[in-house]
């Protein structure tokens, strides 16, 4: 079996890490929490345990198989061409989005849910992009900046750990060369020192940043630093794991074991949720803050490990359809946020539950944003891109 054929598991795990968050995006008009491109007038309050659950692990394996593939693809273009495709690949995309995507789906908000009459697109644009006035969050709108990057967050994010490590590779020693077929994984003990770690630093981070508070680091980073400690530390777990051979030699019963772990912090989320019992706070200097935290930590090294494990044992195989889906992950993560929100307008007066309504748009964004991004990415002016 070739090094490509053994890492199939990876496509098959990013295919289902994409599909579900579409489906939590698509969950955020319909459930309780922050503000959203579109508002539902009634909330299915379960959709909390499922947005918990989701936000406590999945983007953190994200960043985690991110840096998984950074090593390689360094060391075989070296720093220029590894840093131009960073900027072309993860770059390009920001000011599309920032410029031109984000603003047409704030307008379509402001246009229905501000109840300030029609205001003219080129005004609205021009006093969030370009004016010193007044802006629509003066209007009444929500409390989140007009001029954000949304989702793509992450794929800023990715980009300036693309760039620190790039600078980190210029500036050490050569590396070793290393027997990655002998490399030790991390053991049980390792494991739970390293997730109670991060429930301490995570902790002392969320006294001053609580969940959810976005800010504009050096004015440009859009950066919510209550994850940072979490989903930084999974992405240099990525970039150890690829030199030490980690994904494929934990072994299967560690797998197992990490698993149950996670799949317990999840029914125990659930649990909470449906009893009423939500013994969790998003930060400050207190005992649910801490119970929070650690929960967080040992379901997100229990979901990244065992599922990493599971895939790569049971889901190891690509077909031509797997193929497909998985050259399509990026673009589909890039565009499925406008297609869920054109999907949640188009059944906005259907008269079912929000509950309903949050499985209607789930299921008709996953094959619908597919289709668009596969055709998407063959365009000519995106192929370089996507």
């Amino acid at each position: 079996m070739s090094d490509r054929e053994k890492l199939f598991f990876i496509d098959n795990l990013r295919i289902a890490l994409i599909i579900l968050v579409i489906a939590h995006h698509a969950g955020q008009a319909y459930g309780p929490g922050g503000w959203w491109y579109f508002e539902n007038p009634d909330r299915a309050s379960i959709l909390g345990a499922f947005f918990a659950v989701n936000r406590s692990f999945f983007m953190s394996l994200f960043f985690m198989i991110s840096g998984y593939f950074l090593p390689a693809s360094y060391d075989r273009k070296g720093a220029k061409d590894f840093l131009n495709d960073r900027l072309r690949r993860l770059g390009v995309p920001l000011p599309v989005f920032l410029y031109v995507v984000i603003p047409l789906m704030m307008y379509t908000y402001y246009l229905n849910f501000r109840p300030y009459g029609p205001i003219p697109f080129f005004a609205y644009y021009s006093q969030v992009y370009f004016g010193r006035g007044a802006r629509p969050l003066d209007w009444g709108g929500p409390a989140w900046p007009d001029r954000n990057l949304g989702h793509l967050w992450f794929v800023e994010h990715l980009l300036v750990f693309a760039l620190c490590y790039a600078i980190w590779r210029l500036i050490r020693p050569p590396l070793a060369r290393i027997d990655r077929r002998q490399e030790r994984p991390p053991q049980h003990l390792e494991i739970i020192a390293f997730s109670l770690a991060l429930t301490a630093v995570t902790f002392l981070t969320r006294i001053w940043y609580p969940i959810d508070q976005w800010s504009a680091f050096l004015q440009v980073i859009q950066v919510a630093f209550a994850d940072v400690p979490r989903d930084l530390s999974f992405f240099v777990i990525g970039v150890i794991a690829y030199r030490r051979n980690w994904f494929l030699n934990i072994p299967k019963k560690t797998g197992k074991v990490w698993l149950l772990i996670g799949l317990a912090g999840t029914a125990y989320c659930y649990g909470l949720w449906l009893t009423g019992h939500k013994y969790f706070s998003a930060g400050g200097f207190n005992v649910p803050s801490l119970v929070y935290d650690l929960w967080e930590a040992f379901l997100c090294s229990g979901l990244c490990i065992g599922l990493l494990v599971f895939f790569r044992e049971n889901l190891n195989s690509q077909g031509a359809l797997a193929k497909n889906l998985a050259a399509s992950t990026y673009a589909v993560y890039l565009f499925h946020v406008p297609v869920i929100v054109f999907l949640e307008y188009a059944i906005w007066h259907t008269p079912t539950a929000a509950i309903t309504k949050f499985f209607i748009v789930a299921l008709a964004a996953i094959p619908l944003t597919f289709l668009i991004s596969g055709f998407i990415r063959r365009l000519p002016i995106a192929r370089r891109v996507l």
